[in-house]
This record gives C-alpha cells, sequence and structure tokens, in this order.
C-alpha cells in the first residue's frame, strides 16, 4: 500500500479519536478534538497531492479518499446536532448526508461499469468549506468552553455571545445549501449512469 493510501486510511482511523474527544464537554477533550480533526483534514490535503506528483494514483485511492472526507465529516455534523448551543437543526445534516449517499451511490455504480469518477474540482471545494465550517466551529466550542471553564467567565458581551451562538447556524446553511447544489450538479453530470 503506498502513502497516499495509508493517509487516506490514516484520515479513517482518526475519526473514533475525535468522536470519543468531542463527545466530553470540556475544554481540554474539545482542544484534542480539533486537533486531531485538523490532522485528519492535513492528511486529506497531502495524500492526493502526493499520489499526482509521484503518479501513484490507484483505483483504491481515488474511491477510498473522498469516501474517507465523507466519513470525517459527516461524523462531526451528525455529532453538532446533539449540542443545544450550536442550534444546527437536524434537517440539514440529514441533506449533507443523502447528498454524499447519492454521490457515493453513482460511484460505486460506475466502478461497476469498470468507470472510476475522480474527485472534481466542484467536489473538493465543497470538502474545503465543509472542513473549515467544521474548524470555526469547534473553535467556537473552545472558546465558549474556555471562557466557562477556564477563566470563569458568566458576563460577555451581547456582540460576543450573538457571534458565539449564531455563526455555527449562519455557517451551516451556507454549507448546506452549496453541498446540496454540487450534489445536484454531479448527479446532472453522471446522469446516464442511471438511465444505462
Amino acid at each position: 500500500m503506498n502513502l497516499p493510501n495509508k493517509l487516506t486510511l490514516l484520515r479513517i482511523i482518526l475519526v473514533p479519536f475525535f468522536v470519543v474527544f468531542l463527545a466530553y464537554d470540556n475544554v481540554y477533550t474539545w482542544y484534542l478534538s480539533l486537533l486531531v480533526f485538523v490532522i485528519a483534514a492535513i492528511t486529506d490535503i497531502y495524500d492526493g497531492k502526493i499520489a499526482r506528483k509521484y503518479g501513484i494514483e490507484t483505483t483504491f485511492g481515488k474511491f477510498a479518499d473522498p469516501l474517507a472526507d465523507k466519513i470525517l465529516v459527516a461524523s462531526a455534523f451528525i455529532y453538532f446536532v446533539t449540542i443545544p448551543a450550536l442550534h444546527i437543526p437536524a434537517w440539514m445534516v440529514i441533506l449533507i448526508i443523502a447528498r454524499e449517499f447519492v454521490v457515493t451511490g453513482l460511484r460505486l455504480v460506475a466502478m461497476s461499469k469498470g468507470v472510476v469518477i475522480p474527485a472534481s474540482l466542484k467536489g473538493k471545494l465543497k470538502t474545503t468549506f465543509q472542513i473549515t465550517t467544521i474548524i470555526i466551529i469547534l473553535l467556537i466550542l473552545l472558546i465558549k468552553a474556555y471562557l466557562r471553564d477556564i477563566l470563569g467567565v458568566s458576563d460577555i458581551p451581547l456582540s460576543l455571545t450573538l457571534a458565539l451562538e449564531y455563526t455555527p447556524l449562519i455557517l451551516m446553511s451556507i454549507t448546506t445549501l452549496f453541498t446540496v447544489i454540487t450534489g445536484i450538479w454531479f448527479t446532472i453530470l453522471h446522469k446516464k449512469l442511471l438511465t444505462q
């Protein structure tokens, strides 16, 4: 197994650690969850770059790389719904995950016909936006926990309170819209797979 594929597998292996750390409402574990997520996101940047640079792209890598992204992103979004302070409605996450199921399903159909669909620029932009959204939300959770647990601050300025409370919802709204639009575009682009 080459290095890019190992990085892809590492990203999948990091997901349970990310979720476990996120499960504890604690400034230290949320810091660890952010750290693990950033490491996983870095592997996403380099596995594809290394594969293309050295000409070691594989069928496994072309399929597993976007799948690893989906597992990582979906785990974060699903857990965010369980945190009331984030105000993220479940239907947004359902739409995002449904889109990923549809795209993955089309990729599997293509593979059954001997066609490998690599990640597109729009798909990469979508993943980058999702990962950025997750990192910002994790930072917000960390800031809130730091103010509460370390500094013991209870009287936060209204402007900061509103920013911390509603930025996750705004980011998730934009992310959901972008994710759905790219999913529709992908389906239209590869609709022949459904009719063959």
